[in-house]
């Protein structure tokens, strides 16, 4: 567990450094191309909040992605709607 361990923590935490870059690079991407949208069509700031907005949530879902493949979800999660491990309980037979 020495050197593929370590080079795995490394490639992360140079991913993890590139993160912010690319959260900035999509919402002033977008952001830009709102701004550009508006003038060239002579529009009165309808693109701008459009495309900031979806800057946005390109930046965060790129922060999610990063966090869902980094930590995965080690922990087995029970079935949706069930609190009792999903068998049903059988009452005839400890009535008999």
């Amino acid at each position: 567990m020495g050197e593929p361990s370590k080079k795995k923590v490394l490639f992360q935490m140079g991913y993890a450094a590139s993160l912010g870059l690319a959260m900035v690079i999509a919402i002033f991407g977008c952001l830009m191309l709102g701004v550009y949208l508006d003038k060239k069509l002579g529009t009165n700031n309808i693109f701008t909040p459009i495309f900031l907005v979806i800057g946005v949530a390109a930046g965060f879902r790129n922060f999610y992605l990063f966090i869902k493949s980094t930590f995965p979800d080690e922990a087995p999660r029970p079935p949706k709607g069930r609190t009792d491990g999903g068998h049903k309980k059988n009452d005839h037979a400890a009535k008999g």
